[in-house]
């Protein structure tokens, strides 16, 4: 029976067709995944960053400028100039006043300071005295020195149980310009906090306040202590530029993130509007999508290698059995013989054991051919190569040697025991009937056998097979012989 036929490397080329699978669906997620990374950066830092910011100042105009409004509104106020130059003398007009601006503007405090009385008026009537050299009169003694019109500064709030507030303090002059005290509205911390956290839900970004000195005054955290940027190296690097410039895009790394940063000052507030993104936040969605797609392209290289590995093996094995039998018999060719004798000379070296040849031929099959015709030849030839083949054993193989001839590889067998099978052979072809159609086709076959002795080739080996078939034709046809044996051919009585 003839072995399986190699005639190329099924795994070297399924790890070849796996390896630029894998590499071509790599190559082209990751050439997407970057193209998608830019587009979307350039989207962040051309469109969406300074869309974003705008959107917030306009939400800040409305939330935060507002009181800026207020306080200046009531710094200008008629009633409140006459009512200082009156004297103060009705509190409660002013407390009333007070009260009426807190409540119609919804302020959490309200507030006026006398300059003349020192007196510190709330909605509720006189709160105290401001004094220089207490703390927490500071705030006022440095708004009357100050040259702007008004300032915003954080200070807990002593008519509201120091509650900490955002202050808007607001110069108030008389009709002649002199500086009769200050006013204006609070907010608390938390509630500005409040807008900021819904501006950075509403727009996906971290959004904070700074002060001309690049101090965090107001951010959407609920941490109890304002973030230092000065602390993130990336940042506090070029702070002082950002501050000088006052609005811009910037860039800086914070614990290995790329950070996007756009800055806008509000000349109402006098703070710098902070917008920040982080880049590798905003790529998440699109990392992931990088992931899902290794993943499906890893399934389908695997199920594409996995097809390929049965159509190239199914193929192969077609490819090899063309390649390495004859098309008519179904035997071994001559070339699958060139390479299975080198393997069994390869085993003989490795561990000697007997190897016969018996070289035999079809008699007076010229005859079948011109009687009866090419096609019936054919059949008789292909059945008598089955029954040939059907005779060996597992280890044995057939080859078709050329024309009518056939070679027999025998491993394990002496000469003898070659020439014991040889006329096995001969007398089971004999009696057989090679074809169907004509059962009067009656054929015989000669047998020459030769035993390789370790030195020759195996081609000198078949040749002395091929004198001891030459003997036999001599010899009259239709029997066997073993090679370099000078006993006659037996013929059948």
């Amino acid at each position: 029976m003839s072995r399986p036929f190699q005639i190329a490397n099924r795994r070297s080329m399924i790890l070849l067709l796996s390896l630029l699978l894998s590499g071509g669906f790599f190559a082209t997620t990751l050439f997407g995944y970057f193209v998608s990374k830019e587009a979307i950066r350039s989207a962040i830092i051309g469109q969406d960053l300074p869309l974003t910011s705008s959107n917030i100042y306009s939400e800040i105009q409305r939330d935060l400028v507002r009181p800026v409004l207020i306080s200046s509104t009531m710094a200008h106020d008629t009633f409140l100039r006459d009512w200082v130059l009156k004297g103060e003398n009705e509190v409660t007009e002013m407390a009333r006043y007070l009260a009426e601006v807190k409540i119609r503007n919804k302020a959490f405090s309200s507030f006026f300071v006398s300059e003349k009385s020192g007196n510190y008026y709330t909605g509720e009537g006189v709160l105290k005295q401001v004094k220089e050299g207490e703390a927490r009169d500071d705030w006022y003694f440095r708004v009357r020195d100050m040259q702007e019109d008004y300032e915003i500064n954080v200070d807990p709030d002593l008519a509201n149980r120091d509650a900490l507030t955002i202050f808007i303090n607001y110069r108030v002059f008389d009709f002649d310009g002199q500086y009769i005290g200050a006013t204006g509205i609070g907010l608390t911390v938390d509630s500005v906090r409040h807008l900021i956290r819904e501006y950075q839900t509403r727009f996906k970004r971290t959004i904070y306040f700074t002060d001309a000195n690049g101090k965090v005054v107001v951010f959407g955290s609920q941490a109890e202590t304002q973030p230092d940027l000065r602390t993130r190296p990336g940042l506090a690097a070029q702070l002082d530029q950002i501050l000088k410039e006052r609005s811009g895009l910037y860039q800086f790394e914070d614990k290995g993130d790329n950070h996007i940063l756009n800055v806008k000052y509000l000349p109402e507030l006098k703070w710098h509007l902070f917008v920040e993104q982080n880049e590798d936040v905003a790529l998440a969605g699109i990392r992931q999508t990088l992931y899902v797609n290794l993943a499906i392209s890893l399934l389908v290289t695997l199920i594409v290698t996995f097809l390929s590995y049965l159509t190239l093996g199914h193929y192969q094995s077609r490819i090899e059995k063309m390649a390495s039998t004859d098309k008519l018999t179904g035997l071994l060719n001559r070339h699958a013989f060139a390479i299975l004798i080198d393997k069994l000379l390869a085993n003989y070296r490795r561990k000697p054991q007997p190897i016969t040849f018996l070289l035999s031929d079809i008699d007076h099959f010229k005859r079948i051919n011109d009687q009866y015709g090419h096609r019936t030849g054919d059949l008789v030839l292909a059945n008598l190569a089955e029954l040939l083949r059907s005779t060996l054993r597992a280890a044995d193989f057939a080859i078709r040697w050329g024309g009518e001839e056939f070679l027999l590889v025998l491993p394990g067998c002496t000469g003898e025991e070659g020439l014991a099978i040889a006329e096995k052979l001969r007398q089971e072809i004999e009696a057989a009937t090679p074809s169907a159609e004509h059962p009067e086709i009656r054929t015989s076959m000669s047998f020459g056998v030769s035993q390789f002795n370790g030195s020759e080739s195996p081609e000198q080996a078949i040749s002395r097979a091929d004198k001891a078939l030459y003997a036999v034709k001599e010899n009259g046809r239709n029997g066997v012989r073993l090679a370099a044996d000078e006993t006659p051919a037996r013929n059948p009585a």
